[in-house]
């Protein structure tokens, strides 16, 4: 039987490397385009270890990925998973116009990709099109109580406009196509340099350090494990109604402010909170209403305390990792530097008795 072939966008990033992963195990091909503007090159270093990997350093909204992928016969796949957008708060001005020119431009390309392949599409787009909510849980229904102008824009009106373009190809062109809204994700393979509340705090937690919380840490926020999302995605790609917005998330609420004290239980740490000021245009509470994704078969599998566990692991192999690269660097650097110091030595004895000889002729 032929391996089904997948297209990943963003497949450098959190999401999308552990996605994946997901998919080389179950046999699939995969191809993987991203340009790492906040993606890891870690990520996927040993995912070139198979075959069935293909990794391709571009971005989505350029004239050579056009060039690539479409009006090309050469690449044809199954399934398309649009991933690849920049994320994070600070990155919002940052690279808002990557972000909109790769939610406008680049989602535009990646949909006719998927159309000429004839392949089931997913977009990830986010809990920011909701804005900050006046209803809880927010279900896919809600438009959202959003500010164009506000300072959170860059992302959320670039995410609502690339939900408008899948729509289009959907009632226009008939492309089998969803759309996923993502609530708050976490897990292994978050950037040590992230700024969401896990990784800094996880990391601060070991580090015995003070966790940074914003504001009075009543904002509510709710965690999904990535495995979950993994699944989500790969089952509304073959479940999901074509045309049809699925929330995923987890419905377990949190504030920050638990959310650092929990973290600092389970290390073990020594860490106090610390609140600072808050983050301009914030949004108090996010939660999901999961009805609909759960009518096509999905729940969620890992608990808070199980997923922070798995995460907590990971960061505290990458810092042992890190920890060894660095003395392994500094033992290289003694050598480097013993071996300088001989070869000088040697060359002044040389330099010594050559000038010793001419003294004696």
């Amino acid at each position: 039987m032929k391996a089904l072939k997948a297209l990943v966008t963003g497949g450098a990033g959190f999401l999308g490397s552990n996605l994946c992963t997901d998919l080389l195990e179950k046999g699939y091909e995969v191809v993987v385009v991203d340009n790492f503007l906040t993606g890891s090159r870690e990520n996927i270093d040993r995912l070139k270890a198979s075959p069935r990997f293909t990794f391709i350093e571009m971005c989505i909204a350029s004239r050579e990925y056009q060039e690539t992928f479409n009006g090309n016969n050469k690449w044809k796949f199954d399934e398309v998973y649009h991933l690849g957008c920049p994320t994070g708060v600070p990155n919002i001005e940052r690279l808002g116009e990557e972000m909109m020119d790769v939610s406008s431009i680049g989602t535009k390309n990646v949909l006719k990709t998927a159309l000429e392949s004839g392949a089931r599409f997913v977009f990830t787009s986010s809990s920011e099109i909701y804005g900050d909510p006046e209803i809880s849980p927010q279900s896919e229904k809600y438009t959202g109580n959003v500010d164009p102008q506000g300072p959170r824009a860059n992302y959320e009106e670039a995410k609502r406009f690339s939900e408008t373009l899948v729509q289009l190809y959907v009632r226009k062109y008939g492309l089998h196509a969803c759309t996923l809204r993502l609530f708050n994700v976490y897990g292994p393979n978050l950037n040590a340099a992230d700024t969401r509340a896990i990784p800094v705090f996880v990391q601060k937690a070991l580090r015995n350090e003070p966790l940074p919380v914003h504001g009075d840490g009543s904002h509510i926020r709710t965690m999904c494990y990535v495995a979950d999302l993994v699944n989500g995605l790969q089952l509304v790609v073959k479940k999901g109604v074509s045309g049809e917005v699925y929330n995923i998330g987890s419905d377990e609420q949190i504030t920050i402010g638990d959310l650092a004290k929990k973290i600092i239980e389970i290390t073990g740490s020594k860490s106090v909170v610390k609140f600072t000021e808050g983050f301009a245009h914030d949004h108090k509470s996010r939660m999901p209403n999961l009805e609909k994704i759960h009518g096509i078969g999905w729940k969620r599998m890992v608990g808070l305390e199980e997923g922070l566990l798995k995460t907590i692991e990971y960061f505290k192999q990458k810092t042992e990792q890190k920890a060894e690269q660095k003395a392994e660097q500094r033992t290289e650097q003694r050598i480097e530097q013993r071996i300088k110091q001989a070869i000088e030595r040697v060359v002044e004895r040389v330099v010594g008795q050559v000038a010793e000889e001419r003294v004696e002729k």
